[in-house]
């Protein structure tokens, strides 16, 4: 697209109304690109490609193939929910882009026809003169042409946290706010062209990455499919070796495979992701997409954005100065009814014992064209923010805005100007008694210079230069009452401002601190500012300064997507914060994107996957426990339903080969497998957390689930359970119906032993828990199997005698108490 500067000249008349037509039927609307339609059926194709989904699929038709009716319905139902929620996502991928259009303003001002008239922000074009005043949103990318004091809030879209000044010939991006003064400005870039419209695309072109789990479930899916099938053609070959029936076999094949495969699993995660949705939400903050509660059990790099993320995303007065003393402000936001003003250091002068105090706020009162509007947690300022943090500091201090401006009422002005760096007001008291006051504020260096070369001014400027070290942005105010008028100006003293740290945030660096997880800052501001806020939340190395790498200062939005792709390049799980409209493709992008939902804007709450309601980052470290705790629980249904399918595997294995021809009936098998792998293995998911979670490292996104030690102990609890079902079953009769019976509630009570034996258990446990629960009612379901006569019937089970009956117990007792104990000795290593 061509620069609005190289179409028809503009004068001050703007353009007429058929140019404008003209241009808008060429460059399209001033609106952010729309999303790229997904038909229903290429979604839903997308989300059955998932290899767990085929698993499910293919488990399904087994399951039908056997009549199967219940688990075909649970299949059906998981497969659909699963498919349902991922088309969901995929169409708030859409809403994220859509969510641009708000930031755009309904209506602007622009010269057409020789005159100034309102016209929609959509019909806005290259070459437009706008005329732009505080309050505005500007509607598109522009270049200054005319200004007047002009102010802008730019941090929704760079991070800035201070207000900007711009002048003529300076580029404006579209979605900044005009926080002071006037401009007219020339339109350069509308639509897709424009700033928006380039952070729509890039929200458009950064795909929402698997979650650490899908990448191992999908990797455990093709392992399954592999060694259940090799399995169970080895049982299948042994049987047709015996001389059994082809149609028999296949049964036994498919019973199997149904057997070995945990088809609960989607469920077990279904119901895990919910009920940490469900704590999550207790806590203020909202899921948006379920995946993202276990991935953050796997972040190793919290990426936070500074303003309004980290910080209150407000200007506050927190020091001032005055040739007497030094003082600290506190409270936050802009309640003046919290916080007060103290000395800095047990030597320094109260603010009692200090003239000079009041008489710097009653000055920054004056010369200031900020309003406070609204009481208490809910006040706002009108104009700019830094103004805004004097009025709020003066109330601190017992001087309210609105009594100091009736008491000194304003009769002239110099506006604040580049060039001087500086704003200069007039006032007469309100009784006339006394000599008019003329206060000063702006850049130390432009004041100070006022004093000449007063001891105080050298004071002064050395406090200014400690302060703006610390990362403050030091004003300072100078008076004269001379009746004279000769402006022999006084220092009143300096105004140090700062958008402070929230006061939860140490804490939550400590917590990610011990949670092994990286903290980064990540932010558009200047560099002093973003180390200062670094420090004094903690993240500092020995030598009290911030680690190499800790702190990016100056990050554009496209920027922030390049720095989560390098993290995610080098095997790191990225947790993205962010507020703005500079966060979002970023927040897209990570592995899980965190907004602000209070303070932060509409566009980040629809591209992150968590959203905040309180804007409490220590909900954050809650989450990540959430997400181990899942985890932890998934990872245990795995080893207690992989390792019973490999026992039945086994048995049916090495049964024929100690004499049992058919150790287990097709009908038993997924009897077991129904008892098993339904509640109580959706138990799992329900399961609390271990309380030394928060204290270990986050686990690789790269490692499997697999590890050494969880090899170990299910190759222990599936040897245990085939040892001990065939021991009962040779032992108990040499009838094959009494030894299916032994074998049946040998190996079906040894897998409930199991899953009692890894269960969570952490240190202070009160009350029975769900999974207790229907352990024992699986349990007596399973031997009601071997009772109940139409049961019986159906699974070809006996009655078993008292003796049979108990060396099952006792049998079934084994692998569970042996796995207590290995469990115990892992997690004692571990800790």
């Amino acid at each position: 697209m061509s620069d609005a500067r190289d179409l028809l000249p503009v004068g001050t008349d703007g353009l007429t109304t058929e140019e404008a037509a003209r241009r808008l039927a060429s460059y399209g609307p001033n609106r952010p690109p729309p999303a790229p339609r997904r038909t229903l059926a290429a979604s839903i194709g997308t989300q059955l490609r998932d290899p767990m989904i085929l698993l499910l699929l293919g488990a399904g038709t087994l399951t039908a193939l056997l009549h199967d009716l219940p688990d075909t319905v649970i299949i059906a139902a998981v497969v659909v929910f699963n498919t349902v929620t991922g088309v969901v996502q995929e169409v708030r991928a859409d809403r994220a882009v859509a969510a641009l259009r708000d930031l755009a303003p309904a209506h602007t001002h622009a010269w057409r026809d020789g005159a100034v008239v309102e016209v929609a922000a959509a019909d806005v074009v290259p070459g437009d003169r706008l005329s732009l005043a505080a309050g505005d949103v500007v509607p598109a990318d522009g270049e200054v042409l005319e200004a007047r004091q002009l102010q802008l809030d730019e941090s929704m879209m760079t991070g800035e946290a201070v207000p900007v000044d711009r002048g003529p010939g300076e580029d404006l991006d579209g979605g900044t706010l005009v926080t002071r003064g006037r401009a007219d400005v020339l339109v350069t870039r509308t639509g897709a062209a424009s700033g928006l419209g380039r952070l729509a695309a890039l929200i458009a072109a950064s795909p929402s990455p698997p979650t650490p789990l899908q990448r191992r479930l999908s990797q455990l899916s093709r392992i399954l499919v592999g060694v259940v099938g090799a399995l169970t053609a080895v049982v299948v070959v042994i049987g047709l070796a015996q001389g059994r029936g082809i149609a028999e076999m296949a049964v036994v094949g498919v019973s199997l495979a149904v057997a070995a495969v945990p088809e609960s699993l989607p469920a077990v995660v279904a119901v895990a992701l919910a009920l940490g949705a469900h704590r999550m939400a207790r806590r203020n903050a909202v899921v948006r997409r379920l995946p993202a509660v276990e991935t953050l059990g796997s972040v190793t790099v919290i990426a936070s954005d500074k303003t309004g993320t980290l910080t209150e995303g407000r200007m506050v007065a927190e020091r001032l100065w005055t040739p007497a003393g030094e003082y600290v402000v506190s409270g936050h936001g802009y309640d003046a009814s919290r916080g007060g003003i103290t000395a800095l250091g047990a030597d320094g002068a109260g603010p009692a014992d200090d003239p000079g105090l009041p008489r710097l706020l009653r000055d920054g009162v004056l010369c200031n064209d900020a309003l406070l509007r609204g009481d208490g947690p809910g006040t706002t300022v009108i104009g700019d923010p830094l103004e805004g943090a004097l009025l709020v500091v003066a109330g601190k201090g017992g001087l309210p805005a609105d009594g100091t401006r009736d008491a000194w009422p304003r009769v002239s002005e110099v506006p604040f100007d580049h060039e001087t760096r500086r704003m200069t007001t007039v006032h007469r008291p309100r009784d006339d008694a006394g000599a008019r006051l003329t206060v000063c504020k702006g850049a130390p260096e432009a004041v100070l210079g006022l004093l000449g070369g007063s001891a105080s001014a050298a004071r002064a400027a050395t406090a200014a230069e400690r302060l703006a070290a610390e990362g403050y942005r030091v004003l300072a105010v100078a008076d004269t009452r001379d009746p004279d008028g000769a402006e022999v100006w006084s220092l009143a003293g300096l105004i140090g401002i700062d958008d402070p740290p929230r006061e939860h945030i140490p804490a939550v660096v400590e917590a990610t601190r011990r949670a092994g997880i990286r903290l980064l800052l990540v932010t558009g501001d200047h560099p002093a500012t973003a180390n200062a806020i670094a420090r004094r939340v903690g993240l500092v190395g020995a030598d009290g300064e911030p680690p190499p790498g800790t702190v990016l200062a100056r990050v554009r939005p496209e920027q922030k997507v390049a720095v989560v792709e390098d993290l995610q390049g080098d095997g790191e799980v990225v947790a993205m914060l962010g507020d703005g409209v500079n966060d979002a493709p970023a927040l897209k992008r990570a592995d899980i994107g965190v907004a602000a939902g209070l303070g932060g804007t509409q566009v980040a709450r629809e591209a992150a996957d968590l959203v905040l309601l309180d804007d409490n980052l220590s909900t954050v470290v809650a989450a990540v426990e959430e997400g181990r705790r899942i985890f932890a629980n998934i990872r245990a249904f795995l080893l207690y339903a992989v390792s019973g399918g490999a026992a039945e595997v086994g048995v049916m294995v090495a049964g024929p080969l100690l004499g049992i021809v058919q150790p287990l009936l097709p009908a038993q098998i997924l009897w077991i497998n129904l008892l098993t792998h339904g509640l109580t293995g959706v138990a799992f998911g329900a399961e609390p957390a271990d309380p030394s979670e928060m204290s270990r490292p986050p686990r690789s996104a790269s490692a499997s689930i697999f590890t050494r030690t969880f090899v170990r102990l299910l190759a222990l609890a599936a040897t245990l359970l085939v040892v001990t079902s065939l021991f009962v079953g040779v032992h108990a009769s040499t009838e094959p119906h009494v030894q299916r019976t032994a074998i049946f509630l040998t190996l079906g009570l040894g897998q409930l032993a199991v899953a009692w034996a890894i269960r969570a258990r952490p240190e202070r446990r009160t009350g029975v828990r769900g999974l207790e629960l229907a352990l024992v009612g699986a349990a007596g379901l399973l031997v009601l199997g071997t009772l109940v006569p139409l049961l019986q019937e159906l699974l070809g089970t006996a009655t078993p005698s008292p003796a049979i009956l108990a060396a099952a117990v006792a049998g079934a007792a084994v692998p569970g108490l042996v796995l207590r104990w290995a469990v115990g000795r892992e997690r004692r290593r571990s800790r």
